[in-house]
C-alpha cells in the first residue's frame, strides 16, 4: 500500500491537513468517525467519494506516523 497516492496535504485544504485525496476528507476526520463507532461499511455509505483503498490509506498513514513517533507522548501509567 502507498499511502501517499491516497492521502495528500495542501494548505489551501483544511490548513494543510492530511486529507484523502480529491476531497475536503481529513485523515482526523475518519479517525474519529472510528472512534465513534463507525464502520466501514458506514463510511462508505455516507462517502461514496472514497473508497475502501482511501481508508486503508488512512491506517497506513498512521501506521507510518507511529513508526516516526510523529504522535502524541502518553503519561506514564503508575
Amino acid at each position: 500500500m502507498k499511502w501517499e497516492e491516497h492521502i495528500v496535504s495542501d494548505n489551501q485544504i483544511l490548513l494543510g491537513k492530511p486529507i484523502i485525496k480529491g476531497t475536503r476528507i481529513s485523515v482526523e476526520n475518519i479517525m474519529e468517525l472510528y472512534a465513534s463507532g463507525w464502520n466501514e461499511d458506514a463510511i462508505l455509505e455516507s462517502y461514496p467519494h472514497i473508497s475502501k483503498t482511501d481508508i486503508l490509506a488512512v491506517f497506513a498513514y498512521i501506521n507510518d506516523c507511529m513508526k516516526l513517533e510523529q504522535f502524541l507522548p502518553l503519561p506514564r501509567s503508575a
